[in-house]
């Protein structure tokens, strides 16, 4: 099976001379949703941001067959959808149609269509309610559903997820597992949520000092690396 994701031998160094990624070789392949764990400062978002070419390092790193570079970023961007850890650094529109709208209108789409994509975008996410509410009038979990949702109106085939329950209560943790459970995309997630990734991921890449050190189920790498998981919420379906 061929990978939508492909890195081989990356590496990155910020301005100030910290080595973030030390030679890391990783693939995302159809239908996967791979958890990427590790300790603060270990590389999991810097390598994360390199996948839709936020950051650009040393190496390979090929999206759908395309190698990110400026030629592509504008198609990789549109394969590969960021959602950010604070949705409010993706919500900044007066309105929660015109935020989801945003992305299309940017890829070129009449307003007809780009609205049309949004209204479906919000519907898959349970938001289309709130089309016509300002961002800041919704609650956290509202707010992490309508940035899905304008990564999703682009139609991504990889989703990109930075600490996706940030700010989100048992209730609304168990909310977001059930939507991007029913999601086709594959998917990435950073995250220090154990029970969540357990619930979610197929398999689990450890990163430690820049580089993954482990790769296995979520299971495996929390017991050998002595990382505790909370007890799955009741709503999971999960004792």
């Amino acid at each position: 099976m061929e990978s939508l994701i492909r890195v081989r031998n990356l590496r990155f160094r910020y301005e100030d001379g910290t080595s973030a990624l030390d030679g890391v070789n990783f693939d995302l392949y159809p239908g996967e949703t791979v958890a990427l764990l590790g300790p603060n400062g270990s590389g999991k978002t810097t390598f994360m941001l390199h996948l839709n070419g936020l950051l650009r390092g040393e190496g390979e790193v090929m999206v759908c067959g395309l190698p990110v570079d400026k030629a592509n970023l504008e198609e990789i961007r549109r394969r590969v959808g960021l959602l950010f850890q604070d949705p409010d650094e993706q919500l900044f529109m007066p309105t929660v149609l015109e935020d989801v709208a945003f992305g299309p209108l940017c890829q070129g789409w009449n307003p007809a269509d780009a609205q049309a994509r949004a209204l479906r975008a919000l519907s898959q996410v349970g938001m289309e309610g709130a089309a016509g509410k300002a961002p800041y009038h919704l609650s956290a979990g509202e707010k992490r559903r309508v940035a899905l949702a304008a990564v999703l109106a682009t139609e991504p085939e990889v989703l990109l997820l930075d600490e996706p329950t940030t700010y989100l209560d048992p209730p609304g943790q168990s909310e977001l597992l059930r939507l991007l459970e029913g999601l086709p995309q594959a998917k990435i997630l950073v995250t220090h949520d154990t029970w969540f990734a357990e619930a979610i991921a197929t398999r689990a890449a450890f990163f430690q000092r820049g580089r993954i050190v482990a790769e296995g189920s979520v299971a495996e790498l929390r017991h050998r690396f002595g990382w505790a998981a909370r007890l799955l919420p009741r709503a999971c379906g999960r004792d």
